[in-house]
């Protein structure tokens, strides 16, 4: 089982940035699946991006597209959030799941969950 750890969440005002990082202790070697979701009260838990370990391959949401980046240094992975709006704001969580997997913005294509990261976006 791997531990994932997320950090970096905070309060912004709208067109601000945030990166969240997640700390991983395994599956960040080639070709594992790793995402971040994110959960607003009242409301369902949404894919915001995935990729694969170790490569380019990535998949956004269209409501993120064109602001955030998904990237990975080494056993961490980020989430670079920019233009940010008040829409954005909600509980973000880091998400694995190890080889062979394809690039899912579907919570139950992951087998592991960090606690959250809270981000809260002002107007």
């Amino acid at each position: 089982q791997v531990q994932l750890v997320e950090s970096g969440g905070g309060s912004v005002q709208a067109g601000g940035s945030l990166r969240l990082s997640c700390a991983a202790s395994a599956y960040t070697d080639s070709r594992n699946c790793m995402g971040w979701f994110r959960q607003a009260p009242g409301k369902e838990r949404e894919g915001v991006a995935t990729f694969y370990t170790g490569g380019r391959a990535a998949l956004y949401a269209d409501s993120v597209e064109g602001r955030f980046t998904i990237s990975q240094d080494k056993s961490t992975v980020y989430l670079e959030m920019n233009s940010l709006a008040p829409e954005d704001t909600a509980m973000y969580y880091c998400a694995a799941t190890p080889r062979p997997c394809s690039l899912s913005l579907r919570d139950w294509a992951y087998t592991d969950w960090g606690q959250g990261t809270q981000v809260t976006v002002s107007s």
